[in-house]
Formats: structure tokens, C-alpha cells, sequence
């Protein structure tokens, strides 16, 4: 049932033997995999999708096997790059392999027989390229490498040969896997097919087992944007990157024509429960919109920071009286510099509304930032406390909803 649930929910863009796979996984317990290359400290939304196809795995009584790639993290993969990467320091990517270990594990159940989390430096780093060329590379054709979209969409900028050999590493961990740890599965990014179906053909060569490939859709809004992206960057899944009332409000911005393909893939809903709100139009989504931002947040962030957030929108929304206005985000400043007045386009840059001065002045322009209710006409607009509610509290609007509290200290 898991395949056909995974199918329905909208998880699979591609599998290697579909019949095969499927009878495999009602026969008994499966090991599945999916890697991350740590390049950050936190994982964003772009990954959340792979996790939650883990966590569908792990409820469905099979094993689940996190990957963390603090081998290949050293060489970078060239999936979806149109230059390359910046390399690591060894400091730095064992700091990012620790901060995505425990950001991983609030997910899963790693308990001894339940799951695992593993890291391909462990097997990687010693190896001796030699023996890495005669015994891996020469089951590897060139022309079927160059022919890989990863590598031909990089091509005509240029590609590194240490790119070139990411596939190759990553093929060798899914027969690793196979070989030590009975892993059956790979799951991934459809940009990774190429490099799944290579580690299937190389466990099949050296092993003579077959393992199978499935990949999840790489994500996009109706509007034709990547996934997990805003015009702030990423969307990360640590709220000290992205904070947990920001993370909620992404997702109640989803568009409505994305709300049910969302509810199936990144909530645990029945489908029949998502399948009420099927026939709901325009200003009717308010309620699945907000069952998919608390559903999401509470499983990135666990459930008290999901109410929170929520509360935090309704007192944004409505003001105070809407909800708990202490949920939503906030900036301390000298009451003395309020007392005189900060030019609007500063303040809006100190609080974070605005990633830069020069685009706190667009926002103006465009008038899309309010103080109050009221819009903000000129970038060099005083802000002080004589637009404090009777609370002493400054509340600060970009857009429609990103909001903000301005505080006098």
C-alpha cells in the first residue's frame, strides 16, 4: 500500500521498476534512502518533500536511512547549477553535518532497528582513487555521463572534472548501502535521476542485486517559482534562519490553485479529508490555508509554535484583540530614537520588513509599507512614537502580510 499511497499523494515523478518496487515493499521491511549534502546548517522547504516521503516510509513499517553527505559535500553536486559550487572548508561542512543531524532527527525515529542515520565520509574519504578507477569507474560510460542533464546543462558554461565525478560517488553510495546495510531504495529530487539509476546499475554489476530508483517531482508553485523560494531567499526549516512566524505565513500565502496538491503532499490529512475542500474557490481556502500552514508548521516546529504562529497572524490581521500579538516579530529600539523620528525607509531596513535600504525605498514607491493602516508616502517619512497604538507598540506592514512590531526600549 505505500506505493500506491506515495502515487496518489502526488510523490512519484519517476521509479525504476514500478511492479517490481511495489511488490518488494508488501513483501517485508525495506531499507530507503535519501541523501543531503550538508551545505548550509539548516535544511529549507526545498527539502522538506524527500523528508516527509521518509517519514511516509518509516509509517509504513519499513526503514528509513538518512544520509548525510559529509563526503560528498566536498565535492559538490552540479544537479540544478549553472556555475559551481563554493567549496567547504572541512570546519565548516563537519559544522553543517552536526546542525543536519539533529535538524533530521526531530523527524524520524533513529532508534537502534527503527531507522538510521549514516554519513558517506565514513566510507569515502578512505578510499584510494587507483583502486576508486579500476574497480568503480571502469563500470561507468563517458558518453552516458555526458549525456546526463546535470552535465549537459552545464556544459556550454563549463563543468569541473571534480563535478564531473560527483555521479560516480554518488552511485557508489547506493551500492555501499546495498552491499552493507541491505538497502534496497533510493529516493531523491527528480534531478537526481541519472545518478540513482547509475548506483542501481553498479549495485546490479558489482553485486549483483537489484535495487531500485524512485524519484519525487521537483516543486513548483502554480506561478512557475521554485519551491521554498521568496523574494527574501530560501525558506529555512531552522526558525533562526527563518523565523517560525515567517514559516507559517509562507505557507498561508500558498496560491489557491496549489492548496489541495499541497495538503496531499506536505500533511499527514487522509486524502478522502483533503478531498472535502476539492470544490472550495477564492476567500472559501482561508480554512484549508491555515490547516496547511499549523499542519506544516507544527511538524517543523512541533505544535506549541505552530499555535503561536498562528495566534501571531491573527493578531496581525486583526490586531491585538485578533490574537497574541507577542507571537509576532519584534524589534527593540531606544525610545529616544523614536522620540526624534527614524525616516521610514531605515526603520523598515532595521527590522528586517526589507532585505536593504535601497529596497525599503522600492517598497515605499510602490506603496506597499504602511505604519498602522496608513500607508507610508515617502521614504524619508519620520516613524516615532506618535504612530505608537495605546499600547506603545508601532506596528509596521510590507506587503499584505508580512508584519512587524516596533518596540521602544
Amino acid at each position: 500500500m505505500l506505493y500506491q499511497n506515495l502515487q496518489e499523494r502526488g510523490f512519484i515523478a519517476q521509479c525504476s521498476n514500478e511492479a517490481g518496487l511495489s511488490e518488494l515493499l508488501e513483501q517485508g521491511r525495506v531499507t530507503g534512502y535519501i541523501g543531503y549534502d550538508p551545505t548550509a546548517t539548516s535544511l529549507h522547504v526545498g527539502h522538506l518533500l524527500p523528508i516527509i516521503c521518509l517519514i511516509h516510509v518509516q509509517r509504513a513499517g519499513h526503514i528509513p536511512l538518512v544520509l548525510v553527505g559529509g563526503g560528498t559535500g566536498l565535492v559538490g553536486d552540479p544537479s540544478g547549477r549553472t556555475e559551481m559550487r563554493d567549496f567547504l572548508t572541512a570546519e565548516k561542512l563537519e559544522e553543517n553535518v552536526k546542525a543536519i543531524k539533529t535538524q533530521l532527527s526531530r523527524f524520524l525515529d533513529l532508534s537502534p532497528g527503527k531507522g538510521l542515520m549514516l554519513n558517506n565520509a565514513d566510507w569515502l574519504r578512505p578510499l584510494h582513487y587507483l583502486d576508486f578507477l579500476r574497480d568503480i569507474g571502469r563500470h561507468f560510460s563517458v558518453n552516458r555521463m555526458l549525456a546526463a542533464e546535470s552535465v549537459k546543462s552545464r556544459l556550454e558554461r563549463g563543468m569541473s572534472f571534480i563535478e564531473f565525478n560527483y555521479s560516480l560517488l554518488q552511485a557508489y553510495d547506493f551500492m555501499y548501502l546495498a552491499q552493507h546495510h541491505d538497502c534496497r531504495l533510493q529516493l531523491g529530487g527528480n534531478d537526481q535521476w541519472g545518478n540513482i539509476v547509475a548506483g542501481a546499475d553498479l549495485s546490479r554489476r558489482m553485486l549483483g542485486k537489484e535495487v531500485f530508483g524512485l524519484t519525487l517531482p521537483l516543486l513548483t508553485t502554480a506561478g512557475g517559482a521554485k519551491m521554498g523560494k521568496t523574494a527574501g531567499g530560501a525558506v529555512w526549516l531552522d526558525a533562526r534562519r527563518t523565523s517560525v512566524y515567517d514559516f507559517y505565513q509562507f505557507w498561508i500565502n500558498t496560491a489557491d490553485e496549489d492548496v489541495i496538491r499541497f495538503l496531499k503532499l506536505f500533511t499527514f490529512l487522509s486524502l478522502e479529508e483533503i478531498e472535502t475542500f476539492a470544490h472550495l474557490r477564492g476567500a472559501d481556502l482561508r480554512e484549508p490555508k491555515q490547516i496547511l500552514a499549523w499542519q506544516v508548521c507544527a511538524l517543523v516546529h512541533g505544535r506549541e509554535a505552530a499555535d503561536a504562529a498562528q495566534a501571531a497572524a491573527a493578531a496581525a490581521f486583526g490586531g491585538p484583540e485578533g490574537g497574541d500579538p507577542d507571537a509576532v516579530p519584534s524589534t527593540k529600539i531606544l525610545r529616544s530614537r523614536l522620540r526624534e523620528g527614524i525616516p521610514a525607509f531605515i526603520l523598515l531596513h532595521e527590522t528586517g520588513l526589507s532585505s536593504s535600504s535601497s529596497e525599503a525605498r522600492r517598497l515605499i514607491s510602490q506603496g506597499g509599507a504602511y505604519v498602522g493602516e496608513r500607508k507610508i508616502t515617502s521614504f524619508d517619512q519620520l516613524i516615532g512614537l506618535d504612530q505608537a497604538d495605546r499600547t506603545g507598540t508601532i506596528w509596521l506592514r510590507a506587503g499584505k502580510k508580512k508584519h512587524h512590531r516596533v518596540l521602544p526600549a
